[in-house]
């Protein structure tokens, strides 16, 4: 005879373990719910300690790119201003240009020479405004490193920039937001470039000259730019002299004829009209910085060399401070309209740069938000297969359980 075996099973035992199954199913399926509803499969961070962390990560980089892009959408505005204040002024320096020239017409009266004084003297008061523009929060565009309110202030002895030359290096995700103040307006140098020319201040004569030129780089580097040309009338005959004032040498006599050039050192010049007796015109080193250089020291010098403050009188066509005063405010303006051209054109590089740095933000933004989604998000279709799975489930556990509640001894005791 075969000897079975049997397990004694408890009716509280039994429905200890149902009812247990059942809250399990039961809080299984409502996370489920909770996780369908919200989208998310991490609504605490117990749900998964790691992927909460990892979509915190991506949600604070997301935060700090929107961060970066507003900051880079101001900064673009501000370039965007100052490249079109640079256009503004460049269009106001050639009309300086224009009336510079006109004023040298000889057919023009000293009361004419008054009137496009005037001209000059309210087209230079619009560009120490456009020097001193501000952007849309109220900072200096043109404040270089750092500035006061007003970079550019207007003394008596001509504007000085307050600021600090240089500009802010752009970065992976920002471009300077000031431009560089010193090398738009003040960086033009005096004359030429490398020496300036100027007439003696007791010149008598109608002797005026041009900006001249270096014709020998190394012979003129090595005798250096400061020169006195003397000139001496001897019965009639017209001579002069070229004395170093480096070495204090001065050259053989030589005649003068008007229009030719004079050269020397590795420098030439050309000089125009008729000189008097003790009549000299002066080489100088040009100059960089300090009252009277800059764009606006091209300014003041033009209108100097055709009006004097304050008179009523302007130049007559035969000055000839008039004269030496156009040819070098012409020079000395196109290298300003040439320096405030390049700062344009480095802002219309960093407006494209900024473009670019947008659009990485852009694609760098997506991509954090999909690293955010696959650590948070549920996936929808699964998630539903899963509730459904979790509900059919339940509802048999249900059912077992109203038919395990039937078999009761005591039901079946009479």
């Amino acid at each position: 005879m075969s000897t079975g075996s049997f397990l004694r099973l408890g009716s509280a035992n039994t429905y200890d373990t149902t009812l247990r199954n059942l809250t399990t199913r039961q809080a299984n399926l409502s996370s489920l719910q909770e996780q369908l509803s919200s989208g998310k499969k991490i609504n605490r961070g117990s749900d998964d300690p790691a992927g909460a962390a990892q979509a915190e990560r991506a949600n604070t980089r997301i935060e700090r790119v929107a961060t970066e892009q507003r900051a880079l959408a101001a900064q673009r505005n501000t370039l965007a201003l100052t490249e079109s204040t640079l256009g503004d002024a460049i269009a106001a320096v050639q009309n300086f240009r224009e009336l510079v020239v006109s004023a040298g017409n000889a057919s023009y009266s000293p009361s004419e020479r008054v009137t496009v004084a005037k001209q000059l003297i309210s087209l230079r008061d619009q560009l120490i405004g456009y020097a001193n523009s501000r952007d849309t929060n109220g900072l200096p565009l043109f404040s270089g490193l750092g500035s006061a309110f007003a970079p550019f202030v207007d003394g008596a002895t001509g504007v000085t920039f307050s600021g600090i030359g240089g500009t802010l290096a752009s970065t992976d995700v920002s471009v300077p937001f000031t431009a560089d103040g010193q090398a738009a307006w003040m960086n033009v140098a005096t004359g030429n470039g490398v020496y300036t020319a100027k007439l003696g201040a007791s010149n008598t004569g109608s002797m005026f000259s041009d900006v001249g030129s270096v014709t020998n780089p190394t012979l003129a580097a090595a005798n250096g730019y400061d020169y006195t040309v003397n000139f001496a009338v001897v019965a009639g005959v017209t001579s002069y002299t070229v004395t170093n004032n480096t070495t204090a040498t001065t050259s053989g006599s030589s005649t003068f004829v008007s229009g030719q050039p004079i050269t020397f050192g590795g420098l030439s010049i050309n000089v125009n009209g008729t000189p008097a007796n003790g009549d000299t015109l002066n080489l100088t080193p040009s100059a960089t910085t300090g009252p009277g250089t800059g764009l606006f020291g091209a300014i003041d010098s033009a209108i100097a060399g055709m009006y004097t403050a304050g008179s009523t009188n302007g130049a007559a066509s035969t000055n000839p401070t008039l004269h030496q005063a156009i040819a070098r405010a012409l020079t000395e303006l196109d290298a300003g309209a040439d320096r405030l051209s390049a700062v344009r054109g480095n802002s219309g590089a960093l407006l494209n740069r900024a473009d670019t740095i947008s659009s990485n933000q852009e694609v760098r933004d997506v991509q954090l938000h999909a690293d955010k989604s696959r650590a948070e998000d549920i996936d929808m279709i699964k998630g539903i297969s899963d509730f459904q799975n979790q509900q059919t489930g339940y509802q048999a556990a249900l059912q077992s359980y109203a038919q395990v509640q039937k078999l009761s001894l005591f039901n079946y005791l009479g």
